[in-house]
């Protein structure tokens, strides 16, 4: 079955100086519609789109070098994750059949890319991977004979391995999941990894504690269907998440689209409705830095910032309530640290740095 993939509350602060970040729209010099991206740190982002687009600034975005993968220039790359400046992987999202389930290496920033795993196997379609440190990590692809298709790596993403199908997680009639944001599969601590699904009647949260080697399903109050279900989730420990999803075919509707977790992923409640109203894709974990809590001592330590084709939005109390940031269509996002970058379609990248202003002169 094909990639479920895109077409496309008030709060009291805790201070009263006025909050001013915003998505400072940045200029990469391509035109591919982008869907993932990877902030190592304020300065170094890597970025994959259409086209075999893979795009990487070392300098905080001042500038960037704009590659395309030799050989893929028919591909969509939907995730990507890296190491360190130089070392990064990209999984294209396609029909295996048509050549198009692909993972690219680099370990020289960009400069040449190894083709790491690829299979022609029909209907496998991959949607996102994901790394527990340098060696270990984790990817997967929609329902094969009735089971969702998992790699697994120990090398840093030299070489892969299928899961046999047999410890694969199983899936329901018409439960896929959504190659849009690169965050529809999460690594937790040592061994766990947690997949958002959506598709068929129920959105699922499928979770493993053993590195992918064995699985339990858990149903949630998110809606599903064709269209709709989860699309992005984020852990700021072990055992506190968050889920969030809609239908990117009616993506301005409002219907709930978080979801909250206390204990690891075994159980999931709403929380409070995201905003802008509308679909949500991905979460990025914004951390207030010496300098920003000297200026506000009251400000909470972390707030989560959420995007979607409807704007985003942020949270300074994990989700219970939220306050809208923008209305740009952003897809991905990655924040390290306090400062984050946002992609969307036709090229559109943003960065974010900084929550506060600091206080008006006397």
């Amino acid at each position: 079955m094909p990639s479920l993939t895109l077409r496309l509350l008030p709060i009291v602060l805790l201070f009263s100086a006025p909050l001013a970040a915003q998505w400072h729209l940045l200029d990469v010099k391509t035109t591919a519609s982008f869907r993932t991206v990877h902030a190592l740190s304020s300065t170094t982002c890597w970025i994959g789109g259409t086209k075999g687009t893979i795009v990487h600034t070392t300098d905080g975005g001042q500038s960037w070098n704009v590659m395309q993968v030799p050989g893929a220039d028919s591909l969509d790359f939907r995730c990507v994750r890296a190491f360190d400046q130089r070392t990064a992987l990209a999984m294209s999202a396609g029909l295996a059949e048509e050549g198009k389930a692909r993972i690219y290496r680099t370990q020289d920033g960009g400069t040449s890319w190894q083709l790491v795993y690829q299979t022609t196997q029909k209907g496998v379609f991959l949607d996102g991977m994901d790394f527990w440190d340098a060696g270990r990590g984790i990817g997967f692809g929609d329902p094969i004979d009735g089971r969702f298709f998992i790699l697994t790596t120990q090398d840093g993403g030299r070489t892969w391995q299928e899961v046999p199908l047999a410890q694969r997680p199983e899936a329901l009639p018409g439960e896929a999941a959504f190659a849009a944001s690169g965050t529809s599969l999460v690594v937790v601590g040592k061994k766990q990894v947690l997949i958002g699904t959506g598709g068929g009647k129920v959105a699922r949260v499928l979770r493993s504690e053993d590195s992918g080697q064995s699985w339990q399903a858990v149903e949630t109050p998110l809606a599903a269907g064709p269209t709709s279900g989860i699309f992005g989730l984020r852990f700021w420990d072990e055992k506190h998440g968050l889920a969030v999803g809609g239908d990117y075919r009616n993506y301005l509707d409002a219907t709930p689209n978080v979801l909250l977790t206390q204990d690891g992923g075994a159980t999931w409640q709403r929380g409070g409705d995201a905003r802008p109203n509308g679909l949500k894709e991905a979460v990025g974990l914004y951390r207030v830095n010496k300098k920003e809590k000297r200026l506000h001592p009251a400000a909470v330590r972390q707030w989560l910032l959420v995007i979607g084709a409807s704007g985003s939005g942020y949270s300074p109390n994990y989700g219970q309530t939220w306050v809208v940031l923008d209305q740009h269509p952003f897809h991905a996002v990655s924040v390290a640290g306090n400062v984050g970058y946002a992609v969307g379609g036709q090229g559109l990248v943003g960065k974010f740095e900084g929550f506060f202003t600091p206080p008006p002169k006397e």
